[in-house]
């Protein structure tokens, strides 16, 4: 059996099409996966969002020198509300974050308010809230890595870069968040 020189260009192009659309596909299977994953993010942040105000009037009668804090707390809210896009939500979380922690860090020096009932359990709700959002950073995070890893890779970049595809950001702790991180926790008997 014999081929011509076109039989075998066009199974050559048949061949490299293939694998092109193989390797697209791919890259769009990923994207949704990371898409899905911040999606888990953003179900998570709105649980926190919804609960903020419930916090913050129950700190209000406790807090009457604190109202900066309240206010910052209330705008970084306001923001994380008018975000557009993923990168500001990202953005605008971390700063809400930072928010909350300098609310409960002063929130210390109220033993009214720690002993109250109803802001220990909007504190426990929180924190169960915040695990959560912690796990799904962290699927987030993976999913966009693999993305960037396969974009990344010879010869899927030839394919993402034809297609557009762009290195996408990971979900970041803000300043505030990362500084809290790296201190030990304060233990009080």
């Amino acid at each position: 059996m014999e081929f011509s020189f076109s039989t075998i260009f066009w199974i050559v192009i048949a061949a490299v099409a293939a694998f092109a659309v193989r390797i697209y596909n791919r890259l769009v299977a990923l994207r949704q996966t990371r898409k899905n994953a911040f999606s888990d993010i953003d179900v998570q942040l709105k649980q926190r969002y919804d609960l903020i105000p419930q916090l913050l009037e129950t700190v209000k009668g406790y807090m009457k020198h604190e109202e900066k804090l309240l206010t910052e707390v209330t705008e970084a809210r306001t923001r994380v509300g008018r975000a557009g896009s993923m990168d500001e939500r990202v953005a605008a979380e971390g700063v809400l974050g930072g928010a909350m922690m300098n609310l409960f860090a002063v929130a210390e020096n109220y033993p009214d308010l720690k002993a109250s009932d109803n802001f220990k359990e909007l504190q426990s709700e929180l924190s169960d809230i915040e695990n959560k959002i912690a796990a799904a950073r962290r699927f987030f995070n993976n999913a966009t890595s693999e993305l960037n890893t396969y974009a990344e890779q010879f010869p899927n970049v030839l394919i993402a870069r034809m297609m557009n595809f762009q290195q996408e950001a990971f979900f970041e702790l803000s300043v505030d968040e990362a500084e809290a991180a790296h201190k030990a926790p304060k233990i009080e008997f």
